[in-house]
């Protein structure tokens, strides 16, 4: 706790001066998770100066600041973040700094769009990146600020823009295609925790978590027991881990439905709450969407 705090006066002193432009003329912006950071390094290329908090397999909802991110934050011209309370553990730091300098991507949807949940204190489920149309608008919105932010690059934003989201376009439709591969009745996916929702209500699956929406919250006996009735009931053949949550959770669940008679395979590990390692394809917002789309349909067939 004391550390935390000393944390929030050490911010408070450095946004209490002026920021200007570093390295090369070029501005410093922060993003906190791994899909942010690969949409405003698309939009924003050799033109900024990007660097991300967290890596592949993070927890967002449990990250906490760290001492170097401090000097991030403190450098930044430009903080671009979810929203939503998915970076729980920052908030208390994001409301110590300069507003004009950081960014919600979620503060562009329409909340009369969004999933509501009674787990975060927005009300909304935070998981926004998994609706291709969602992170539409977020890359027009990263697009605008940016170009607000450095006006004589408008127009290479602009085009970057316009290229990510006729790539987004062809992902969508490359993933219907590979989805009409499972019959409806199949479309059943049973993962950690419920950051799949955005997703299911897209391509028309049943998203079942054991940890709700948040990680934070950890799944009891209860919890394992009746998914693990739900999963026999309707003869789920699959379920899967994520990257950012422990395994022992769905190995718990697929123990609970053997003891009862039954099988049920793991299927796979998701990308959820962080992309893959960086340098591979699921290290990209459209690799890992399309990575665990095949996932989850070859293991549900």
């Amino acid at each position: 706790m004391k550390k935390q705090l000393a944390v929030l006066v050490i911010i408070t002193l450095f946004f209490s001066c002026k920021n200007e432009k570093q390295n090369n003329g070029k501005l410093n912006i922060v993003t906190t998770t791994t899909m942010i950071t690969d949409l405003v390094k698309n939009i924003g290329g050799q033109h900024i100066n990007l660097q991300g908090l967290m890596g592949s397999g993070v927890d967002p909802h449990l990250y906490k600041a760290s001492e170097g991110d401090v000097t991030k934050l403190s450098q930044a011209d430009i903080i671009f973040y979810n929203g939503l309370h998915l970076e729980g553990k920052l908030v208390e730091v994001f409301e110590k700094m300069n507003t004009k300098k950081t960014v919600a991507i979620s503060s562009v949807l329409d909340k009369n769009t969004l999933i509501g949940s009674e787990y975060f204190a927005s009300n909304y489920d935070p998981h926004i990146w998994f609706n291709i149309e969602y992170w539409k608008q977020a890359t027009q919105f990263v697009v605008s600020t940016l170009s607000e932010a450095i006006p004589e690059q408008k127009s290479t934003f602009q085009a970057n823009g316009n290229a990510y989201i006729a790539q987004l376009n062809a992902l969508k439709n490359k993933l219907e295609n590979t989805i009409s591969q499972l019959p409806k009745e199949e479309r059943i996916l049973v993962t950690a925790h419920d950051a799949f929702n955005y997703f299911g209500k897209a391509f028309n699956f049943q998203v079942v978590g054991l940890q709700g929406l948040s990680t934070a919250t950890e799944a009891g006996v209860q919890d394992v027991q009746k998914l693990s009735n739900f999963i026999i009931e309707n003869k789920v053949k699959a379920i899967f881990v994520e990257s950012s949550v422990p395994k022992r959770t769905i190995q718990a669940l697929q123990a609970a439905v053997k003891s009862k008679g039954h099988n049920v395979t793991i299927g796979g590990t998701l990308y959820s709450d962080a992309l893959g390692n960086a340098g591979t394809a699921e290290g990209t917002y459209i690799g890992m969407f399309e990575y665990n789309v095949n996932t989850i349909v070859e293991a549900l067939k």
